[in-house]
């Protein structure tokens, strides 16, 4: 028995649920063992259908979905779960076999978080779900409560409520933490291999290209322009740094 099983057979704190949703038995029943192992809660499901459908009963800590489902593909379900107030902030895995460089930013663009490409390692996933967790539980991972508000942009890092304008936005959860981490470190310089870093952390496993992704979906939501940014900039050949001053 895992350590982390043992904690929760201890009552040691409530069980975070996983929900999977992937139509091949075999791969869900392997995400499901390990997940299992290192104590975590597991809901199934073989389609995005019956995905959305567990969801709407009973919201779960973090959904590990597959992008080939019969029916109502992965990226639907994903683009349904960001579309809707309730669902938006859900941390979102992708698993897939479309390892293909414009698969995985297809993911991102519809809102997923993090990806893993199959044939995967199960120590990786686990690795990469706890990384999510932690940055959607703030309570429970350290990170310092607060609230960001000058000009016409508010973050509230307690709730994870973003303003822009007085308008409520609706962010995905490494949008959150990437605009935090440049409200917090204004005016510098970061490569996309320092933000992948600290804001991704060092235990997962994405491509600088994730980045950009996060950037441009960044800047839709912030800037005023997104085609001319002035808050978050491009340095070229660098990276990217944020410039509070275009918000007085």
């Amino acid at each position: 028995m895992s350590t982390a099983v043992a904690e929760q057979q201890q009552g040691r704190g409530p069980r975070q649920k996983i929900l999977i949703v992937e139509d091949e038995a075999d791969i869900r029943e392997l995400i499901k063992f390990n997940l299992e192992q290192e104590g975590f809660a597991v809901e199934e499901a073989a389609t995005g259908a019956e995905g959305l459908d567990r969801i709407k009963r009973r919201l779960p800590d973090l959904m590990v979905l597959d992008l080939m489902l019969p029916g109502m593909p992965g990226l639907e379900l994903c683009r349904i779960v960001r579309a809707s107030k309730e669902t938006a902030s859900l941390p979102i895995l992708i698993v897939t076999a479309k390892g293909t460089e414009v698969d995985k930013v297809l993911g991102l663009e519809m809102g997923a978080d993090d990806y893993v490409v199959k044939p995967f390692s199960p120590r990786e996933l686990v690795a990469r779900v706890r990384a999510l967790l932690r940055r959607a539980n703030p309570e429970t991972s350290g990170t310092k409560a607060g609230v960001f508000e000058r000009g016409r942009l508010k973050m509230d890092f307690d709730t994870y409520q973003v303003f822009v304008a007085d308008t409520r936005h609706e962010l995905a959860l490494r949008e959150f933490e990437l605009l935090r981490f440049f409200v917090e470190h204004p005016m510098r310089v970061y490569t996309r291999e320092q933000l992948l870093d600290m804001v991704w952390g060092r235990d997962t496993f994405v491509e600088p290209r994730t980045v950009d992704v996060h950037v441009r979906r960044l800047r839709q939501h912030i800037e005023k322009d997104d085609s001319n940014p002035e808050l978050i900039l491009t340095v070229r050949s660098v990276g990217y740094r944020f410039n509070p001053e275009a918000l007085d």
